[in-house]
């Protein structure tokens, strides 16, 4: 007997690019969307606002923002006050990396897909075109895959909540191909580490590049407001 019961899924939303075309592609496949933003009061406080617009726009179920102030950690440009490099990307991890976010985003997601009901979490990480962060990688992907087969009542009981990488291994370019393909309104996105006044993404933070870079390859507008251009 076929189940009536929905389809659901988590989806990281950051309020970037690539959540949401993650998310787009979750919401493609037939998923109820449960969307989880993560407040850990970063400077680039704006991606809160784009996290909304997209959970509305993807017609999340759910859209829980939930507190956790990493800058009682520090260690990052991010939640200390150190400036975001301007230079362009360059080799070895920028101090944009955020010690252990994603393992620590995806432990919280885990535990909301559990009580959702969920069987998938989306998470819109990218390996490809990306800063070099080492929490983006297919290794630590895999890894926490079988952390959730381990750590959880779900994967204990057989049915493990799967880890769904969708843009792993796709350009910015690509990415921004998806969007356009899935309708969604990149505009809507937030990339920026440094906003710049009135809402304007800085244009020389290794995040800026690499969008702009993104839609140029793509050969579609870039819609995004740059106070310098990349």
């Amino acid at each position: 007997m076929l189940s009536n019961d929905p389809k659901i899924a988590v989806v990281l939303l950051s309020g970037g690019l690539d959540s949401m075309v993650a998310g787009g592609l979750a919401r493609e496949a037939g998923y109820e969307l449960v969307a989880l933003t993560i407040d850990y009061n970063q400077r680039h406080r704006v991606e809160l606002q784009a996290a909304a617009r997209i959970a509305t726009a993807l017609g999340a179920r759910r859209h829980i923002v939930l507190p956790l102030d990493l800058t009682a950690f520090g260690g990052s440009a991010l939640t200390a006050d150190m400036p975001v490099p301007k230079d362009g990307v360059g080799p070895g991890i920028p101090n944009t990396y955020v010690p252990a976010r994603n393992t620590i985003f995806l432990s919280l997601t885990l535990g909301l897909a559990e009580v959702s009901g969920a069987n998938d979490i989306f998470i819109g990480v990218n390996a490809l075109d990306y800063s070099g962060y080492p929490d983006c990688r297919p290794e630590f992907i895999d890894a926490f895959q079988h952390l959730a087969s381990l750590a959880t009542k779900a994967g204990v009981e057989g049915h493990p909540v799967r880890i769904n990488a969708p843009l792993q291994h796709m350009s910015k370019a690509a990415i921004a191909r998806e969007a356009n393909r899935l309708g969604l309104d990149a505009g809507m996105s937030w990339s920026c580490y440094d906003p710049a006044p009135g809402d304007q993404h800085c244009g020389l933070c290794d995040s800026c590049r690499l969008r702009s870079k993104g839609f140029e390859e793509a050969g579609l507008p870039d819609p995004t407001r740059y106070a310098v251009r990349p």
